[in-house]
């Protein structure tokens, strides 16, 4: 107990003294009649182009450049959200299988014993995990098995991209996946509410139950760190209705994410790379709809992948989002038949 209490008093320290440059929230909630909504919110200190793909199943797939790398022919058809068209930075397959990247500042992909595994890109990590699994348990035996070594190109002007990673299914099995110095740490759990960005989860689960304790009625942090974030969205997530009703389990969980979000243009005297949220997603489970909510925008969009083409042999399809501004609702038949994108290896 002593020792939990100084991990979390540390991390609390370190969340108020260390600037952030970026930011993200995962929240899921979970209603009735097995409704489960993963939303996230994408923050960064400038607009992230994002652009959805819905790719069939049957694909012939590599995870990098050069002869030892992973390679696979995908099981599931899925939606992508890919960043600058060169990476996937989330997506939901048609399992109701939902995976989400976010930053962590202090994963290290690598150590010596991960070197001459088969090459994996951090630009088709995700897509490998959707393509080839139905669930959670699936995706975490294939990250214990470790038969892979992570690589990623830096993006935005050298960033690297410094990740972990939510997972969720259609029956709300639950992980978290994140890497320490190459080695692999995964957090399971039945409906896991809530994640942001670092510190690393058990410290963060350190910080929200010390919040817990003082109780969110009373009082919540109110900043826009990762810390603060996170417990917000745990509290609100378990104060809310539960409801069968998808388009009411929508807006309950996108009021929870506006909450979590950072306004846009948010400016800090004298920390230049603050960032705001660019977007939100939100993967209906049960339903097999992804939604999408550029926050420049005025409107919300979906694509039902039930109505999608994912048969073997089907084409791609890709949403333009720069051309999304005056679309709401149901924009499946606005995808268009396109060239797979070109990962950034």
């Amino acid at each position: 107990m002593k020792l939990r209490f100084f991990i979390c008093i540390a991390a609390m320290m370190a969340s108020l003294t260390a600037p952030r440059a970026d930011a993200c929230s995962r929240i899921l909630y979970v209603g009735e009649d097995s409704l489960r909504i993963v939303g996230r919110s994408l923050d960064w200190k400038t607009p992230i182009p994002t652009n959805l793909y819905v790719y069939p199943r049957g694909m012939a797939k590599v995870g990098n450049v050069g002869d030892n790398v992973v390679k696979w022919t995908s099981r599931y058809g899925s939606i992508y959200a890919v960043g600058y068209d060169g990476g996937v930075t989330e997506g939901m397959n048609e399992m109701g299988l939902a995976i989400n990247g976010l930053f962590c500042k202090g994963t290290v992909y690598n150590n010596d014993s991960t070197a001459g595994r088969p090459g994996m890109s951090l630009a088709v990590f995700v897509a490998w995990l959707l393509d080839m699994n139905a669930t959670t348990p699936e995706v975490v035996k294939v990250l214990k098995e470790h038969n892979f070594d992570i690589s990623g190109a830096t993006f935005d002007g050298g960033t690297v991209s410094a990740l972990h990673w939510g997972i969720t299914d259609a029956q709300g099995r639950s992980a978290i996946l994140e890497f320490d110095h190459g080695a692999i740490k995964v957090y399971e759990g039945e409906d896991m509410k809530a994640m942001t960005n670092d510190p690393p989860y058990p410290e963060m689960q350190a910080i929200n139950e010390y919040w817990i304790k003082v109780g969110g009625e009373n009082m919540l942090p109110g900043t826009v760190k990762s810390p603060d974030r996170f417990v917000r969205g745990y509290f609100f997530d378990g104060h809310v209705e539960k409801t069968a009703d998808s388009d009411l389990g929508l807006a309950i969980i996108r009021s929870i994410l506006v909450n979590v979000s950072v306004p846009y243009t948010y400016r800090i005297e004298g920390e230049p790379n603050v960032s705001s949220t660019q977007w939100r997603s939100f993967a209906n489970l049960r339903d097999r709809l992804y939604y999408f909510d550029i926050v420049t925008n005025p409107g919300i969009y979906y694509i039902d992948l039930k109505k999608c083409d994912l048969r073997p042999g089907a084409p791609v399809m890709k949403l333009d989002t720069s051309k999304s501004s005056v679309m709401i609702g149901d924009v499946t038949d606005r995808l268009k038949s396109s060239e797979p994108f070109k990962p950034m290896y």
